[in-house]
């Protein structure tokens, strides 16, 4: 062998040992004797298909409101969008006490002027949106006042039901308002308002006011928690379950927007005495003997990361269609459609068994998307390739990628158009050694009755997800120390709940000879020592 080739060689396999640290290894304690080694590139066909990507977990702090329907008659048809929310109240709250004045000590205590709320409001704040921002909507809220409460697990999906939260027969309506998402009522001097620190002021939002009994209704039972009559405001869990149960918030007309909404406050308004610092004593206007009273309205109760928020989410039946289509696969958000891929395992292990894996690439193209209308859905940013059998306890673990059974990337939309995982060896060598090890095993206890082919049957029935993957849209948080640098640090991953797809190439489809192939293959690196 000339040494020219062989410097060759070895650069080409240091090079394809540097794509992962850890590459995988088949049949490594089998390696053949050899007086060279050669790297070598071959593929093997992945067979991909659209799948309903059902109720997806959803434990996030954003509520979706809103309906909006695919422009394209052939499209996806339409979705809808309404949430749940709790109100979280702090350990043992109170409101602020009544002014009271001690004649013999000639000081005060406490400072709200009239033990009664002024008014009372549910303000819901939002600051994006997807779809036509001039949109004519209209939202209703209500209360949850059912027999069934909130709790976490399936809370967090979303094909919740809210009739089960609240009385549908006899709903507790707080209200219900037209609305934009931009508001052109609001002037632009209010709009573009800073504070000292140049931060806008104006928060979109869309306020629900509410009657007087409703606020006094909770100051009362409050009260009495001061006297020790009920524990209702010791925990977020006694408020929830004795004093408010939570909202919830729907558009019920209106098609084109979906509102992504930040926070749902519960705000009341008091009349407070203005009062000296030293003595508690009430202080008069200036030039007169009347009292210096202040209103204000604070936020009481709000939606927060520690109570429960639920997002449901509708697909109408034309969802079905799309997932029905042969020849190119979709995927699809928020809880749309999944590209399933079967990866072709044993045939990569059949091949090349006494062979070392380096590097096994697998790409998904997805077609050019078309803006024909003034609203489209793009292709999503970031994806997640997982074996199916993981995908539940993923999400509802807040796991992170191990780039071994689970990896993400990010679309490139710009030069190639494609989600490429460029090594996913560790994946592939992974699964083929979890069978291989079932397969010794099961061999061991059957002894001289072992049937190779019937344990094959067998088991691939029983395992018949081990060789699946689903590529998901995901939506990624970085740790911010780390996201302006090259090496970014994720925090975490939640399914993609904002209207987004991609037709991807593959899927099974017939060729010229009517016989059923599949465009879809992965690229497989390895290495062999020469006989």
């Amino acid at each position: 062998m000339k040494v020219k080739y062989i410097g060759t060689l070895l650069l080409a396999v240091l090079t394809f040992f540097g794509c992962d640290d850890n590459t995988g290894t088949l049949g490594i304690d089998m390696l053949p004797g050899s007086d060279g080694i050669s790297a070598h590139t071959t593929t093997f066909e992945v067979e991909t298909k659209s799948v309903p990507a059902g109720a997806v977990y959803a434990k996030t702090s954003t509520g979706y409101v809103g309906k909006f329907t695919d422009p394209d008659p052939n499209g996806f048809g339409d979705y809808e969008a309404s949430f749940l929310t709790q109100l979280n109240c702090t350990d043992n709250f109170t409101f602020p006490k009544l002014y009271q004045y001690d004649e013999k000590t000639k000081t005060g205590s406490g400072i709200m002027a009239g033990d009664s709320v002024v008014s009372t409001q549910l303000v819901i704040y939002y600051s994006s949106w997807f779809g036509d921002s001039l949109n004519a909507c209209r939202m209703s809220v209500y209360e949850l006042n059912g027999d069934k409460e909130l709790t976490k697990g399936d809370a967090y999906y979303t094909n919740i039901n809210p009739e089960n939260y609240y009385d549908k027969y006899s709903p507790k309506l707080l209200g219900r308002k037209a609305y934009s998402a931009y508001d052109t009522s609001v002037p632009d001097s209010v709009r573009n308002a800073t504070d000292a620190s140049g931060n806008k002021t104006f928060y979109p939002n869309i306020t629900f006011p509410q009657s007087k009994e409703f606020g006094n209704r909770i100051l009362e039972l409050n009260r009495a928690f001061e006297r020790k009559e009920n524990d209702f405001f010791a925990n977020a869990e006694n408020f929830i379950k004795n004093v408010f149960k939570g909202v919830y918030i729907k558009t019920d007309y209106g098609d084109g927007t979906i509102l992504y909404i930040d926070r749902v406050d519960l705000q009341m308004q008091f009349r407070f005495h203005y009062v000296n610092d030293t003595t508690g004593v009430k202080l008069k206007k200036k030039n007169s003997d009347e009292d210096s009273l202040y209103y204000s309205m604070n936020t009481v109760f709000a939606s927060t990361k520690e109570v429960i928020q639920a997002n449901q989410f509708q697909n109408s039946e034309l969802l079905q269609k799309k997932i029905d289509e042969k020849g190119y696969t979709y995927i699809k958000s928020p809880a749309g459609i999944f590209t399933q891929a079967t990866m072709p395992y044993d045939d990569i292990y059949k091949e090349l068994s006494q062979d070392t894996l380096n590097a096994v690439k697998l790409t998904f193209t997805n077609y050019n998307q078309e803006d024909k209308y003034k609203f489209n859905m793009s292709a999503p940013n970031d994806v997640l390739l997982i074996r199916k059998q993981d995908l539940k306890t993923f999400f509802e673990e807040n796991k992170v990628v191990d780039n071994v059974t689970s990896f993400t990337v990010t679309h490139n939309n710009v030069a190639t158009n494609q989600y490429t995982f460029r090594n996913i060896a560790r994946l592939v060598t992974t699964c083929i050694n979890e069978k291989q090890a079932a397969k010794k095993a099961a061999k061991e206890k059957a002894g001289s009755s072992w049937n190779e082919t019937e344990w094959e049957k067998t088991w691939n029935k029983e395992n018949e997800d081990w060789d699946k993957v689903l590529l998901i849209p995901v939506s990624i948080t970085y740790d911010s120390s780390t996201s302006s640098s090259g090496n970014k640090t994720i925090t975490g991953i939640q399914n993609d709940l904002k209207p987004g797809y991609a037709k991807l190439k593959g899927g099974p489809k017939e060729n010229a000879k009517g016989e059923v192939e599949s465009p879809l293959k992965i690229e497989v690196t390895y290495t062999s020592f020469n006989k």
